[in-house]
């Protein structure tokens, strides 16, 4: 019995070692539909705060369609008061006329919050995020960057 348990140790000990061998480099990637792009940048009080949509979405050959809804990430950094930036899932709407986007904070239970497609000033969270000055949705301004 002790060699059974033995022999048992040594293999389990072996694959650890096997898996802690492998390097770095041959960890894999992910693929194309679980990378993000910064959409929307908005600023409150001189908190930074971003959407995130993937990339597949942004890139599709018409972009957000209309009424068209997309599960993205949100950030708020707090880092200036040593709270921290975090990603939160929400939920990206296109207006049917694509004239305004929908982000909706469903984690937290806010209210929807709708931006215009060339920025504007709009409401977040109420305890950080009022007076959010954002800048324009980018996949739909096709000036953007020129």
């Amino acid at each position: 019995m002790p060699n059974r348990r033995m022999r048992a140790a040594a293999v389990g000990l072996a694959a650890v070692a096997a898996i802690l061998s492998v390097p770095a480099s041959a960890a894999s990637l992910p693929d194309d539909s679980g990378w993000l792009i910064r959409m929307m940048t908005c600023s409150a009080e001189g908190l930074p705060i971003e959407v995130y949509l993937p990339q597949p979405v942004v890139f599709s050959d018409h972009g957000m369609s209309a009424g068209q809804t997309v599960g993205g990430y949100y950030t708020l950094d707090l880092s200036s008061i040593n709270k921290g930036k975090g990603l939160e899932p929400v939920r990206v709407t296109m207006s049917a006329d694509k004239k305004f986007i929908t982000v909706n904070q469903y984690t937290r239970g806010l209210p929807p919050t709708r931006i215009p497609v060339g920025g504007g000033t709009v409401e977040f969270d109420h305890r950080f995020a009022q007076h959010a000055k954002c800048g324009p949705f980018q996949a739909q301004d096709p000036n953007f960057g020129n």
